[in-house]
C-alpha cells in the first residue's frame, strides 16, 4: 500500500511539473510568436492564432475526443491521469502569466521545443500524455499495418502543411525545428541515460568474461554459440575455433563499467552495444524514473 502511494506522488509529481514546463514553452516563447508544434497542440496554436480562441479553450476541447478514445480502448486510469493533466494545462494557461523570454526566432524554436517537450516527456513518466496524437496513433495503428511513429509523422506532415498555409512558410518551418526540438527533448525525458542498450562481447577469454559479468555487475547474461575464422592471406580460411559470445542488457550508465570489467581480463575483447527501445523481464535494472 505504501509503494502504492509512494508512486502516486511521484507520478503526480512529474505531471504537475510537466505541466508548467509545457505552458512556459507554450505562452513564454510559441505562442507569442505564432510558433506550433505538432500533434494537438500544433492544431490548437493554430487554430488560436487564426481564430483568437484562448489556447487554455483550445487544448481541452481538441484533446477531449482523444481522451475518450484511450477510456474505451486503452486504459480507465490511463485516461483518468490524461484528463486530469489535460485540464491541469488548461487552468494553467489560463491563470498564470508567463513572461515573453525572447522574439529571436532561433532561440524561440530550440527553447519552446525543449520546454515544452520536457513538460510532455514528465507527464509520460507520470502515465498520462498531455497530447491526443499519441492516444489516436496507438489506436490507428492497432487498425493498419503501420508503425505509431510512422503515423505520427504523417499527422504532423498535415499539420505544419497547414501552418504553412495559414501562417506562412517561414513560420512553418521553424515550427519544425521547435518539433524536433521537442521530439528530442521527449526522448531524453523518457529514456534519458538510463536507455536500455544491448552490449555484445566476443572474447577469447569468454567463460572469464562470463564470471566477472555476472558477479560484479549482477546483470543476466545471454550465450550464443559461434565460430571465430581466420582469414589467410588469399582470403582462404586457415582455422575455425568455436567460442562463446556473450550478450547482455544494461543502461547507458553502465556501458562504462561493463567495458572496464571486460578489460580487467581481456584488453583485445570486441565490444560494441546499440540502444534497444522495449525489455522486459529478466535480470534488468530497473529504470528509478520509468513509470
Amino acid at each position: 500500500m505504501a509503494v502504492a502511494v509512494k508512486e502516486n506522488i511521484k507520478s503526480t509529481i512529474f505531471i504537475v511539473i510537466g505541466i508548467f514546463s509545457a505552458s512556459f514553452g507554450l505562452e513564454g516563447f510559441l505562442l507569442p510568436n505564432q510558433f506550433i508544434d505538432g500533434g494537438v497542440t500544433g492544431i490548437s496554436l493554430i487554430v488560436a492564432h487564426t481564430t483568437k480562441i484562448p489556447l487554455s479553450i483550445l487544448i481541452f476541447f481538441i484533446n477531449l475526443p482523444f481522451i475518450i478514445l484511450a477510456y474505451s480502448q486503452i486504459s480507465r486510469i490511463f485516461a483518468i491521469k490524461t484528463f486530469l493533466a489535460i485540464v491541469g494545462l488548461a487552468i494553467v494557461l489560463a491563470l498564470v502569466d508567463f513572461p515573453v523570454i525572447t522574439h529571436d526566432k532561433l532561440l524561440i524554436a530550440i527553447f519552446g521545443g525543449l520546454f515544452l517537450g520536457a513538460g510532455v516527456g514528465l507527464s509520460v513518466r507520470g502515465g498520462s500524455v498531455l497530447d491526443g496524437t499519441e492516444i489516436l496513433a496507438l489506436y490507428v495503428g492497432r487498425q493498419v499495418e503501420a508503425s505509431i511513429g510512422d503515423l505520427i509523422l504523417i499527422f504532423n506532415v498535415l499539420i505544419f502543411l497547414c501552418a504553412a498555409f495559414f501562417l506562412g512558410i517561414e513560420p512553418a518551418l521553424y515550427s519544425i525545428l521547435t518539433y524536433l526540438a521537442a521530439g528530442k527533448t521527449i526522448d531524453y525525458i523518457v529514456e534519458g541515460v538510463e536507455e536500455y542498450t544491448g552490449v555484445t562481447i566476443i572474447s577469447e577469454k569468454s567463460s572469464k568474461v562470463k564470471r566477472i559479468l555476472m558477479t560484479k555487475l549482477g546483470r543476466g547474461i545471454t550465450i550464443y554459440k559461434g565460430k571465430r575464422s581466420i582469414i589467410g592471406k588469399y582470403a582462404d580460411i586457415e582455422g575455425v575455433s568455436d567460442m562463446d559470445i556473450i550478450f547482455t542488457i544494461v543502461t547507458k550508465l553502465e556501458i562504462a563499467k561493463v567495458k572496464k570489467l571486460v578489460n580487467e581480463v581481456d584488453e583485445n575483447a570486441f565490444i560494441y552495444y546499440f540502444p534497444i527501445s522495449n525489455a522486459k523481464g529478466g535480470v534488468l535494472k530497473r529504470r528509478p524514473l520509468h513509470q
